[in-house]
């Protein structure tokens, strides 16, 4: 069984048991977490929602909080001396599907 759920802004596909990355929840290590706006649940019959399933959750269990690693921002104009350089590491939180409600 899978579904797919929203969360900042993106979609996910997700299963029992695995580990997702998703945009920084504000919630602590250990806690656990309930994603309630779900798109489809696939398995043996599959429902898709218009644009939400009706009483379909997921829940999950937050196992560490991060950031990703440095990616580098250049900016450069030619012939003009006019340059800039940036520095940017997104955070993130890696959370483990427990069950699929749908």
């Amino acid at each position: 069984m899978y579904a797919i759920i929203i969360t900042g802004g993106k979609q996910y596909k997700v299963a029992e048991g695995e580990s997702i990355f998703v945009e920084k929840l504000n919630a602590n290590e250990g806690d656990k977490v309930t994603f309630d706006k779900v798109v489809f649940v696939g398995g043996d019959s599959a429902k898709v929602g218009a644009p939400l399933v009706d009483g379909a959750s997921v829940s999950g269990t937050v196992e560490k909080q991060g950031r990703e690693k440095k990616i580098t921002i250049f900016r450069y104009k030619p012939k003009k001396g006019a340059q800039s350089k940036k520095g940017h590491r997104q955070p993130y939180t890696k959370v483990k599907i427990d069950s699929i409600k749908a």
